[in-house]
This record gives structure tokens, sequence and C-alpha cells, in this order.
């Protein structure tokens, strides 16, 4: 629990940072890519190639292209169209991703989970109910990109971990996870990036530095460590706390005109729909052991 919640301070920032100082200055392919190249570096040093077997080579890479490649892509897009609190605000699906991710490898199902999505998105048309355009909803989308591809990484981790050789540190085989996610963000950054919008100010590449090197160096690692120590319930709620933090990092020293009245109602309908699930999850588990 001490590596989620230590990354959890670490990431609360990160929303900020990038929504204030690279969103619409930065091409969003390209500090996706520094980010990814400066987290590999981190990593390398300690790789043991002969040391793990191909097959989970591939299956950490396949990991870190979506948990890390492939959210990053979304998520860094999703800062075009909506503002930080709201972006932090759509997060809170993760959990629920989380839960319906692991009823697909029990191969189970429950339909309920539809009715608590549809609360929450009821809870995202309060926050800009006078303001509800294409756009907003194209970014609430691609939040739940993101959210899915996040959600997908821990428990395909979370699986994964026990089967890796005892002898290898944790440490000693991450390294895949980032060339997966490098290899993938390289292809997107060709087939996508604007190279006439690079970085041009040393606070560009100091927030690059800092996010590379510590929220997506250190961050995923202890974070993907972190998810395998604790039970299921203890990640999902987990997952969420760092949207108080976020918020709360935003509003106190970036974004001191925020609407208070919409963003809290409009994130108390979400949060409502996330006790709902929390719920119905309890009362299953309790009555499948009754």
């Amino acid at each position: 629990m001490g590596y989620l919640i230590g990354v959890t301070g670490l990431w609360a920032f990160s929303f900020s940072l990038i929504g204030v100082y690279l969103s619409g200055q930065v091409d969003s392919y390209f500090a996706v890519l520094v980010r990814i190249v400066l987290a590999t570096l981190l990593f390398l040093p300690f790789l043991r190639p002969r040391r793990l077997p191909g097959r989970q080579k591939l299956a950490l890479m396949g990991i870190g292209a979506i948990q890390l490649g492939l959210m990053y892509i979304f998520f860094y897009q999703s800062f075009l169209l909506l503002s930080v609190p709201e972006v932090l605000l759509f997060t809170i699906f993760t959990p629920l991703y989380v839960t319906l991710l692991d009823d697909a490898l029990a191969r189970r199902f429950s339909p309920f989970y539809l009715v608590t999505a549809a609360i929450a998105v009821l809870g995202a048309a309060v926050i800009r109910y006078d303001g509800v355009d294409s756009g907003f909803w194209l970014g609430f989308l691609v939040v739940q990109g993101a959210n899915l591809c996040f959600a997908f990484g821990q428990v395909a981790y979370r699986h994964l971990a026990p089967h890796l050789p005892d002898d290898l540190p944790r440490h000693g085989a991450f390294g895949w996870f980032y060339l997966g996610a490098l290899a993938l963000v390289v292809l997107a950054f060709l087939l996508f990036g604007n190279a006439e919008r690079l970085p041009t100010t040393t606070l560009h590449w100091g927030v690059l530095a800092w996010l590379g090197l510590v929220a997506s160096g250190l961050g995923y690692f202890l974070w993907n460590q972190g998810a395998t120590r604790v039970d299921a319930g203890a990640l999902a709620i987990m997952n969420n706390a760092l949207i108080p933090a976020g918020l709360l990092v935003n509003l106190l020293i970036w974004n001191h005109e925020a609407d208070l009245t919409r963003l809290v109602l409009g994130g108390a309908i979400i949060v409502a729909s996330l006790l709902v699930n929390e719920w119905w999850v309890r009362r299953r588990s309790l009555a499948a052991r009754a």
C-alpha cells in the first residue's frame, strides 16, 4: 500500500503539469515519446535479457505498450478537449474497468455495471450542463480509452508477476515493459506527430524530464509492484485516491476560478456511481460465500 500511496502523491501533480505547461504547446505524441524514452533509459541498465523467457518478455512488452504507450496517447489527447479537473473526474471509471476485466478473466459478467456507468455519465453531463458539445463527449470517450488501457495493464501485470522468475529482481525485468511502450509510441510519433511543435523552453524540457524519469519511470514501476501486493478492492480504492489529490493540487495552485459548484455536484454523482458499484460487488461477494 505504501507504494500506491507514494505514487498517488507523485501523480497528483502530473495532471496539472501536463494541462498547464504542455497541452497545446508541445506536440502530444512527442511529449509521450520523450517520457517513455527517459523511463526506458532509467531501467535499461538493470535489464537481464538472458534471465527471462521469450514469452514473458513479449508479455511485459505488450502490457507496457497498452498500459503506458497507448494510455498516454489517449491521455494527452484528452487535455486538448477537457480541463484538468474534468480529466481527473473522468478517471473515476478505472476501478469499474478493473472489476470488469477481472470478471472477464473469471468468465463472469454483471449487467448491473451498465447501470452504474449510466449514473456516472449523468454526473459528467452535470459538470458541463450549459456547455456540453461534441468536443466534450469526445474528450470523455478519450479519457475512457486511457482508463481502459491503465486498468488492463494493472490486471495483466498482477496475473503475470507471480510467474516471473523468483531469482530475478523485478526492476531487472521491468525494462521490457518500457521497451514495449517505446516501440508503440515511436510508430505513433512517426505517423501522427508534429515536428513543428517541439519543446521551445527550458520549462518544457524540465517538465518532460520530471514526468519521464519520476512520474513514468519510478511511478509505473512502483505502482505495478504495489498492485501485486494488495487485494483487488484496495487497488480499486487507490485508483480513485488520485482524483481528490489531483483536484486539490490543480484547484489550489493553478485553477482558482473553477466553477466549484458544478464540479462538486457532478463529481459527487460520479462518486455515487462508484459507491453503488462497490456496494454491488460486496453484496455479490457475500452472497457467493453464503
